[in-house]
């Protein structure tokens, strides 16, 4: 006959093997017939959480912290409302979480308690530190409770400071040094050596820094050892919506992008029910967002960020890119400018910048894009990371055509290609690739013009980027033939859109050009042609064929 006895040896062998499903159904019946031990009901707590039911592990932790307080455990009690408090926060509700962290301040002050718990409660106050900016008061506070970790010996503790201090560093430009101490923590996590709780935490931290070092290499590894890791736990919910936003993002930069579309839906969909960290969900949504806008796709593209500021995430450079694609050059150019005030991370204002140089070059303002991307350049050069410097070429290299060097703009986009297909980026790689074949255009080399844009069109048109596609298509169609008068091949160009009615500043988006470029042109075409107006220059064009 079996015992409670028995069901509850059971019951800790299947937490013991991380049958988080099962654990949660034995503690729970056993609960449910005599209440549990402070400790199974800390494991109860745990298997909850793991399974996606936060509001039970919220209710089992405040069960076990008043538990231990009647046994006269004020630190055990403490780390209890530790782990609720930081769940609670996770699920965006400061009020209640701050609440119960301040609750197990006050617990080990009121009793002068020389504790692990002390250096549990650190965590929460240098997490707030680096949300707010402040790396160095974070890697400060972090390395107070990696003290108190050692002091203790406690493992758990010991790899969350680590990890804290990992992030703080790669955040205060300390990039190498940041991303050698990740990685020893993720040694450490592999070899199995911390609770699953923490282990989720880990693997989520170490990416979210990975992405701010623009470590792709990094992120794409440890993307890996996450999804085998939530794999091998299959009853697992809170980081295995965190791992498919991840895996997604990483398969947009490598080109699978409805693989990438079904990820960071399915991420979305289990990150919110039941409802998980509002900020996850948000990510979630912003790459469902970002790969809609790709595909030219607006109007789920314009949901979808909605849903990620709702979610707390703010939803730049990305919805600024939207507005730009969308023909709105002035509503893109007032987002981006507005993220970037409130920018002062630099791993957050290269995402900004890069932006900020195809907005400034679209609206036809070459210092602006000039300055963004100088300054993107000297980040570039401190982080060092592959991803980032390719972002820093490309810019580069589109500036240099806009303001007329088309030599040192194809040098340069050479480079930049180069990168891309290194990283195996193909988006951004025939991207720059339409870049080298209007550099071409302006050096009359034509032929390579071609073969550039034919080449960038295939891989638009394989990835399903539509925008990108049309635009392509678009340049590559045949120029007209030399008009008389002694037009050059640019002015052919600036000329069959003057007939077509646009504007200057539209001219200098469509072309990649300073406006200051293209008055010089449309007075040079006046010149040439013997007329006094864009409406002659115009009329001549029809006359002319010149489309």
């Amino acid at each position: 006959m079996t015992t409670t006895a028995d069901a509850l040896e059971r019951a800790r062998g299947s937490f013991g093997r991380h049958a988080w499903a099962d654990a949660y159904a034995q503690l729970s019946a056993l609960d449910h017939e005599s209440p549990l031990a402070p400790g199974d009901l800390e494991r109860l707590a745990m298997a909850a959480y793991l399974v996606g039911k936060g509001d039970d592990s919220a209710d089992v932790w405040a069960r076990a912290f008043h538990e231990w307080l009647r046994a006269g455990d004020a630190p055990r009690a403490a780390r209890c409302a530790f782990w609720l408090g930081l769940g609670l926060l996770e699920r965006g509700e400061s009020a209640r979480g701050g609440g119960w962290l301040a609750r197990a301040r006050r617990l080990l002050d009121d009793g002068h308690l020389d504790c692990v718990e002390q250096g549990y409660l650190l965590l929460p106050a240098a997490l707030q530190s680096l949300a707010q900016g402040d790396a160095a008061a974070a890697y400060a506070t972090f390395s107070q409770a990696a003290k108190v970790a050692d002091r203790f010996g406690d493992p758990d503790l010991t790899i969350l400071a680590r990890l804290g201090r990992g992030q703080a560093l790669t955040r205060l430009g300390e990039t190498a040094e940041g991303l050698t101490l990740l990685d020893e923590v993720m040694v450490a996590v592999t070899a199995g050596e911390v609770a699953a709780t923490v282990v989720g935490i880990v693997y989520c931290g170490v990416l979210v820094a990975c992405q701010w070092a623009f470590d792709v290499r990094r992120a794409q590894e440890w993307t890996a050892a996450l999804s085998h890791w939530c794999a091998s736990q299959p009853d697992l919910v809170p980081f295995r919506g965190q791992c498919l936003v991840h895996r997604a993002e990483i398969m947009q930069l490598h080109g699978a992008w409805p693989e990438a579309l079904e990820e960071a839906r399915r991420a979305r969909d289990q990150l919110s029910q039941p409802a998980g960290p509002t900020a996850v969900v948000g990510m979630a949504s912003y790459q469902l967002a970002e790969l809609h806008r790709l595909r030219g796709e607006f109007d789920k593209a314009e949901e979808a960020f909605r849903q990620a500021s709702q979610q707390g995430l703010t939803p730049q450079p990305g919805l600024a890119l939207l507005r730009l694609a969308q023909g709105q050059v002035g509503a893109a150019t007032a987002a981006i400018r507005t993220a970037l005030d409130q920018a002062q991370d630099r791993a957050v204002r290269a995402k900004l910048l890069a932006a900020l140089v195809e907005i400034a070059l679209a609206a036809g303002d070459v210092p602006t894009a000039r300055g963004a991307a100088d300054e993107l350049a000297g980040i570039a050069g401190d982080v060092g990371a592959p991803l980032l410097r390719a972002v820093a070429v490309h810019a580069q290299g589109a500036v240099l055509l806009a303001e007329g060097d088309a030599r040192a703009a194809l040098a340069t986009l050479r480079h930049a290609w180069t990168a891309w297909q290194e990283i195996e980026a193909p988006y951004e790689a025939a991207r720059v690739r339409v870049l080298v074949g209007l550099a071409c255009r302006q050096l009359a080399d034509q032929d390579t013009a071609a073969m550039e844009l034919d080449a960038a069109r295939w891989v638009f048109q394989e990835l399903g980027a539509a925008p990108e596609l049309a635009r392509v298509e678009q340049l590559a169609r045949p120029a007209a033939p030399k008009a008389a008068g002694g037009l050059s091949a640019r002015e052919v160009q600036v000329l069959a859109l003057v007939a077509a009615g646009t504007s200057n500043r539209a001219i200098a988006a469509d072309l990649f050009l300073s406006e200051k470029t293209v008055e010089r042109h449309v007075s040079n075409i006046l010149t040439k042609l013997g007329v006094g107006s864009r409406t002659a220059a115009a009329a001549y064009a029809f006359e002319h064929g010149i489309r």
